[in-house]
């Protein structure tokens, strides 16, 4: 017979439900629960392991977003701000920044005097092409626990829920000059 898993803090929570209201089913909870736990641990060590280069997760997701376009690595605010699922005002302060530390640069489009571009600075490529080996270094620490099967698995089935919550692609596509 197969050893159980220990239980996690899930588990004594659905026991709790299960004694105050034992009509109830609790399986969704499990669920949602596990993600959402998973989602707290897993941005708290994200912070602390981007904490020892002097980086924010948000400064990160900016610079891998604009270094993923390609270049010359420009975006205009607004794809920016739906790659990145955040406000154009949480957007605008972050490019100002950004700005400030010398990684970003702004600039009005040439071609559409609305259009706000944001491009990577040769100090942001340089931070992003550094930081990008330590963070999938520290993404491969953090799935240590799961087999490559079970990593296989869970990335579809998390797939498969996202697609049905109605998530799409945000990738921003390249301004080209």
């Amino acid at each position: 017979m197969a050893a159980t898993p220990p239980g996690d803090g899930v588990d004594a929570i659905i026991r709790q439900w299960q004694q105050v209201r034992p009509d109830l089913d609790c399986s969704p909870m499990a669920v949602i629960g596990r993600l959402s736990r998973a989602s707290r641990l897993l941005e708290r060590a994200l912070k602390e392991h981007f904490a020892q280069y002097g980086v924010e997760p948000w400064e990160f997701d900016v610079l891998a977003t604009l270094y993923r376009s390609g270049p010359p690595y420009t975006v205009s605010a607004g794809e920016l701000s739906t790659a990145a699922m955040v406000s154009s005002a949480a957007l605008t302060n972050r490019i100002d920044r950004l700005v400030d530390k010398d990684l970003v640069d702004r600039e009005l489009d040439a071609t559409h005097r609305r259009r706000v571009l944001i491009s990577l600075t040769d100090a942001g490529i340089r931070a992003i092409e550094d930081l990008v080996g330590h963070h999938l270094a520290n993404e491969e620490r953090l799935l240590g626990g799961l087999a490559p099967t079970e990593r296989e698995q869970l990335e579809r089935l998390l797939r498969t829920l996202l697609l049905s919550l109605g998530d799409q692609p945000q990738t921003p596509t390249p301004t080209t000059d």
